[in-house]
């Protein structure tokens, strides 16, 4: 007797299971299927990872007029009909390349919790840590360049998630310091190549009886780890990293901080072909106390950095093939704390960004409230914004990776790409 199991009665059956199990759909959506079809139009990505929870109604989402906005101004932008805050004018001048989504929300709001989130799409557990983004695309869709590390953070804190369940080598290569570039990479004195070689073939032969009887997949990355940096530290893309060869002017447009030097060594990164590039703000946007101060102190770097850099990518034809996001834990009370002039942490609604990469450009996604206060329009959790970052890398948003005890997740977790997003 013919099987009633037909292959369109499979299919079916693994999308129900896919989506009542792991809350993933296999391209049952037309628009999703060509979207991961057509691979992605970002080939790069850089996170802007402004840390401590910066204040949308005081950035992006500001409320002309309202009380809450302490007398700080909007205004106009390069986009039409998109204001943003007078701390920031240059970048103004930008947002004809730039989608905000003002309608970003959250449960989560602790720092810790919010920035696992932002980086990972989960909620943070005592039994796992999941992998960061970057080993995602790393483990997804592999380096560009086949020398160079294909995910790197830059100036990021320990508290990272990193590669979470993942192989050690889809880690991101940690950069301390952009203006010092990569640290102990180059070959000692008198140390030459054939030295080089010919320690780690008797490293190899001496480690070949251990690897062979430890089947552990930490083994196998931490040796991939080791045979990479032997090939990087002999190649000549390894001067990609010395922001040095850059002349001064550049320099000095980027900034000579660390989150401008950091921007600029990401542009670097991403003309060498690297995938995933994530700079931190080293300043905190954690205004508690004195919020006005703090902003007027810190905004007109913040507002140097990125627009030098949607500028520089512009003008260099890459970014249209670069995705820039700019991502933050939560955002802050619309109200002013009395006593201590500063605002609260508020994962109610707060913005985030993208520019470059196949996204729109002059657009606002999303409405929050009169004053900022909540979403009225277009929610957009963190999963469902990473989602979109992962289509627009051509990532396979149902694809399944399982950690080390057998359970299974997905690269967005349950988030659906906002499509109104792409161009």
């Amino acid at each position: 007797m013919k099987s009633q199991f037909t292959d369109l009665g499979r299919r079916q059956f693994m999308e129900r299971f896919a989506s009542l199990c792991l809350g993933v759909r296999i391209a049952a959506n037309p628009a999703l299927a060509q979207a991961a079809a057509s691979g992605g139009k970002a080939k790069s990505v850089i996170c802007l990872y402004m840390r401590g929870g910066i204040s949308h109604i005081d950035t992006f989402d500001p409320k002309p007029g309202k009380p809450e906005m302490a007398g700080v101004k909007a205004i106009k932008t390069s986009a039409d009909d998109v204001q943003i805050s007078e701390w920031f004018p240059r970048f103004a001048k930008q947002m004809h390349h730039v989608t905000l989504v003002r309608s970003m929300t959250s449960t989560q709001g602790i720092h810790e919790l919010g920035a696992y989130s932002a980086h990972t799409s989960y909620f943070m557990t005592p039994t796992i840590k999941h992998p960061a983004m970057g080993s995602w695309a790393l483990k997804l869709l592999g380096s560009k360049n086949k020398v160079l590390p294909g995910n790197v953070l830059i100036n990021g804190s320990p508290q990272h998630p990193g590669c979470g369940y993942m192989e050690s080598h889809l880690a991101p290569l940690p950069i301390v310091d952009p203006a010092a570039g990569l640290q102990n990479s180059a070959m000692m004195n008198g140390f030459s190549v054939s030295d080089a070689d010919r320690r780690t073939a008797l490293a190899q032969a001496m480690g070949a009886r251990f690897v062979d009887h430890t089947p552990h997949r930490d083994v196998g990355a931490y040796l991939k780890i080791q045979k990479e940096a032997a090939a990087l530290m002999k190649s000549e893309d390894l001067k990609v990293f010395d922001i040095s060869q850059e002349n001064e002017k550049t320099r000095e447009a980027y900034g000579k901080h660390t989150f401008g030097q950091g921007c600029l060594l990401a542009r670097r990164l991403v003309e060498a072909g690297v995938r995933f590039i994530e700079v931190e703000d080293d300043q905190n946007w954690d205004t508690h106390n004195d919020q006005i101060e703090s902003m007027e102190n810190m905004t007109p770097s913040a507002d140097q950095t990125m627009a030098t850099l949607l500028d520089d990518l512009h003008q260099r034809g890459l970014l249209q093939n670069t995705l820039v996001m700019m991502i933050t834990e939560f955002g802050r009370t619309p109200r002013i704390n009395e006593a201590t002039a500063g605002r609260g942490h508020h994962p109610g609604v707060f913005t985030w960004w993208l520019a470059g990469g196949g996204m729109k450009g002059g657009y606002a996604h999303g409405l929050s409230d009169e004053i900022g206060e909540r979403v009225a329009e277009k929610p957009v959790t963190m999963p469902d914004f990473n989602a979109t970052v992962a289509m627009a890398l051509g990532m396979d948003l149902a694809h399944v990776e399982h950690s080390p005890s057998g359970r299974p997740f997905t690269v967005a977790d349950k988030g659906k790409p906002v499509m109104e997003l792409f161009a």
